[in-house]
């Protein structure tokens, strides 16, 4: 009998996946295998029982991958089980940017009282009117299982879009779309586009990768999405370029004690894999990975060992 332990609250069916020869324990003393989310795992110490980790998600910035593969515990993630979902937030972070729905919907509120709202909209609502997507060019990125998904989602709401992939080419990309501009230049895809959305892991190599030079090199007025990790964008150079106007508008789905005093943000809560699916999703894959590792030694999306 298998014993797996939850450090988050893990979607029961997810959890329902598990033949009879496991069982979920409170203890992490006596878990053979642990399911985490959220959870920061570095200063864990782990018993000598645990065979593997499952995280119900793709990214693993919050587990000790090293640490753990030279104790020989493989970690496995969920790649494009919640990618929906995210795609799905970033287009409506999309269409919040350009329209100023937030301030227009907290106007209404402030003016509850007022018994002709409605014919003091009318006066207010140029107060809030933007633009539209249409025509746009949106910059992907990452063209990954999220990236390639938030371009077909926009090229079917009219946007052009280009994307920058490093491990992908000409060829690769044109599976994704055929309208796609692929570009092997972050710079190029920067100069070119009105909207950039981010879609890459956040590791030593792309920390701080939105910094002064990259922002220096995008469109007066552009709009920037990260939905990805909030360690890509060097706060301090998103602060100055939002104050000088050079970035328009900063939406991220994450909060921290930087971002939420810059102005012109639309600051979001990591709602991105939020949704009862995403959960479902990321909870069966990362069941059926255990079942697969444990039972049959097969490692799949194995992220710190061979």
């Amino acid at each position: 009998m298998y014993k797996v332990h939850c450090l988050n609250n893990i979607s029961k069916k997810g959890l329902d996946c598990f033949t009879n020869d496991y069982e979920i324990v409170d203890s992490i003393d006596e878990a053979n295998v642990i399911l985490v989310r959220s959870a920061n795992m570095h200063d864990m110490e782990l018993p000598d029982s645990v065979k593997c980790v499952a995280r119900a998600g793709a990214g693993v910035n919050n587990i000790p991958l090293e640490a753990l593969a030279e104790k020989g515990i493989p970690v496995f993630n969920t790649p494009g089980a919640n990618a929906n979902a995210v795609k799905e937030l970033v287009l409506a972070g999309l269409l919040l940017s350009c329209r100023d729905i937030i301030g227009g919907c907290n106007w209404v509120r402030e003016n509850a009282e007022d018994e002709n709202v409605g014919k003091s909209a009318e006066k207010a609502k140029k107060s809030f009117a933007g633009g539209e997507i249409l025509g746009k060019t949106l910059g992907v990125v990452g063209l990954g299982a999220i990236g390639r998904l938030v371009v077909e989602s926009a090229e079917a709401l009219g946007m052009n879009c280009v994307g920058y992939d490093p491990f992908l080419n000409q060829e690769k990309a044109k599976e994704i779309s055929e309208k796609l501009l692929f570009t092997e230049d972050l710079n190029e895809l920067l100069s070119k586009s009105d909207f950039v959305t981010i879609h890459v892991p956040a590791t030593a190599e792309t920390s701080g990768m939105i910094n002064a030079d990259a922002i220096s090199n995008m469109k007066d007025g552009v709009v920037f999405l990260n939905f990805s990790r909030d360690k890509l964008v060097n706060d301090k150079d998103m602060a100055q370029a939002l104050e000088s106007g050079k970035v328009a508008k900063y939406v991220t789905d994450f909060a921290n004690s930087a971002v939420v005093k810059m102005t012109n943000t639309i600051v979001i809560p990591h709602l991105g894999a939020s949704t009862a699916e995403a959960e479902d999703n990321c909870a069966k894959m990362a069941a059926e990975e255990v079942m697969a590792y444990l039972e049959r030694d097969e490692k799949i999306h194995c992220v710190n060992m061979k």
